[in-house]
């Protein structure tokens, strides 16, 4: 299973919109994939004794990763770098079982010209510390106000190509790495 990380806790965001494109796209080419939305995380999350207890969600969420062939991290550049939320999010998985060995694909989108570079950037150092396997083929989307439209979806025919091409290289990773590992 193809996890699809919306990496914002914020509701109706760009992020979870394009996710939902991903997600057809993930199927159209015959994979299996789901979301998984942050925003569905509960407020306890976000409190220092959520380390200790983590909720509920947490733990489902924990558990997904655990069992995903890969994930797809769509995220978008909150002052420079990833939104909090993802990054609470990925230090409440266990160490290092959750990202050991794993593929893990990146979709950066922004309101400004470099489409989320920056946060991807850090996110590669991260998953690469937790020795994912990180999927080089990046998309980027910069002045994503102007293709993501919350009624529609993605309007722009060149970005979707390169997010359906990375999809279908994306799925051809993880099955070859699937292969090589057993």
């Amino acid at each position: 299973m193809i996890e699809i990380i919306v990496g914002t806790n914020r509701r109706n965001s760009a992020s979870s919109i394009l996710a939902k494109c991903l997600l057809k796209y993930y199927q159209d080419l015959q994979a299996d994939a789901q979301i998984m939305d942050l925003v569905e995380l509960p407020p306890e999350t976000f409190s220092p004794e959520s380390y200790k207890d983590k909720p509920e969600k947490v733990l489902k969420f924990t558990d997904r990763i655990l069992s995903s062939t890969g994930l797809v991290i769509v995220t978008p550049e909150y002052n420079g770098s990833m939104p909090g939320s993802l990054k609470l999010f990925i230090d409440h998985l266990p160490f290092p079982e959750s990202f050991e060995g794993r593929p893990v694909c990146y979709v950066g989108l922004a309101a400004g010209q470099f489409g989320a570079l920056r946060p991807v950037e850090h996110l590669m150092q991260v998953f690469s510390y937790r020795n994912a396997y990180n999927f080089p083929k990046r998309v980027f989307i910069p002045f994503s106000h102007k293709v993501i439209d919350p009624s529609v979806g993605l309007n722009d025919q060149e970005t979707a190509i390169r997010l359906q091409e990375q999809a279908q290289s994306f799925i051809q990773f993880c099955t070859t790495l699937r292969k090589d590992q057993f």
